[in-house]
């Protein structure tokens, strides 16, 4: 590992060398640089807020865990790879725990062990805040590409999630996230994953405005996922080849889901088959699905040949969440919808309140008349 102040010119010359038209970090910080083979770990353990861990070209076999605030980890674009190590599980994660003698040793480990790439990690008291992931690729993972937990303004962009067992990108617990210019490819389940909590019941927390944009999303189970969240945009991103490309997802608890705006994004032939898991019905040709979500605002979007059979195909779809909870007061408005099927819009939950439809430029809808 390389280390150099901003100041340095060599220092300069590799910023400048990585091509990604993003500004240098604030004079007087640090630049720590690592090199295919050395640890990504220790150059983590070794930042000061503020610092930024660049990564050359090349293939890591690690999972790192971020928890300093305002720490910049970045690569020099998608042929930074980070795959996992040749020996995982708990024993590797002890392994390196007792190697460096650190905390942030052990919760690598952990991070490993729990089948992720890069982890970002606060505590339910104290989010760890501003903290940057840019520029890499992580891919095959057992579980989650990029998962962070209890972060305040956590930026996630231009990051490539490939082949990852379950998420590519996941967040919970957190506020204020941007997520922007990222593709997720051919995970096991969403390309982008955002709850309150993933093991806890709870009513819907607020994001303070966390934003999803300007992403690629194909060939995974869902494409984005927004479960149990407040406040929040999904917007101008691209989605085809998924199972379903949006869901929007409330329950039982209170508040409910809502408060989310769907805009502007390209959503077309999400038409891969998944099959029915413990708690979702079969996947095949869905747009967007609004389900157990209220006060919502879905707008400007373009739908076009969302073609299946599960209960939840069509182009956008109102459906009664498993445990009944109704999606009641969403605005559906000026989408341009075609060729979807079983309809561009499909409403099977019918004791939903409130809710309109108005300017779609559509053709074909369930009940009649929406178009």
């Amino acid at each position: 590992m390389k280390k150099c102040h901003i100041a340095y010119l060599a220092c300069t010359a590799a910023l400048l060398g990585t091509g990604l038209g993003a500004a240098p970090p604030v004079a007087g910080h640090t630049v720590h640089l690592v090199l295919p083979g050395e640890s990504i770990q220790k150059a983590v353990d070794a930042a000061e807020p503020g610092d930024t861990v660049l990564l050359t070209f090349g293939v890591y076999h690690e999972s790192v865990t971020l928890s300093t605030p305002g720490l910049t980890l970045r690569g020099m674009g998608r042929h930074t790879v980070l795959e996992p190590a040749a020996v995982t599980g708990k024993a590797a994660g002890a392994a390196k725990a007792a190697s460096t003698g650190k905390a942030s040793g052990a919760a690598a480990g952990a991070c490993a062990a729990d089948g992720n790439g890069i982890c970002v990690v606060g505590t339910k008291d104290h989010r760890v805040k501003d903290v940057t992931v840019a520029a890499l690729t992580v891919s095959g993972f057992t579980r989650t590409g990029v998962h962070a937990t209890a972060t305040d303004h956590l930026t996630v962009r231009n990051v490539t999630a490939v082949k990852n067992g379950v998420w590519g990108i996941a967040q919970e617990g957190s506020v204020r996230g941007v997520f922007r210019g990222n593709t997720a490819r051919d995970n096991g389940d969403a390309g982008l994953f955002l709850a309150n909590s993933v093991k806890e019941e709870q009513g819907a927390t607020d994001t303070d405005g966390t934003v999803v944009e300007r992403n690629r999303l194909e060939g995974n189970r869902i494409g984005v996922t927004v479960r149990r969240l407040r406040n929040l945009t999904v917007a101008h991103n691209d989605l085809t080849g998924n199972c379903a490309a949006v869901f929007v997802v409330g329950d039982e608890n209170k508040p409910k889901a809502g408060l989310v705006t769907v805009r502007e994004n390209r959503i077309v032939r999400n038409n891969k088959s998944c099959p029915k898991t413990a708690r979702l019905d079969a996947l095949q040709g869905s747009g967007i699905v609004l389900t157990g979500a209220e006060d919502s605002l879905i707008t400007r979007n373009l739908i076009e040949d969302n073609v299946g059979t599960s209960p939840l195909s069509g182009g956008i779809v109102l459906f009664k969440s498993f445990v009944g909870t109704t999606s009641d007061r969403n605005r559906i408005s000026d989408n341009a919808l075609r060729g979807n099927s079983p309809a561009d819009l499909v409403v099977t939950d019918i004791a939903g309140k409130g809710n309109t439809f108005e300017g779609n430029a559509c053709r074909t809808s369930r009940p009649a008349g929406l178009c």
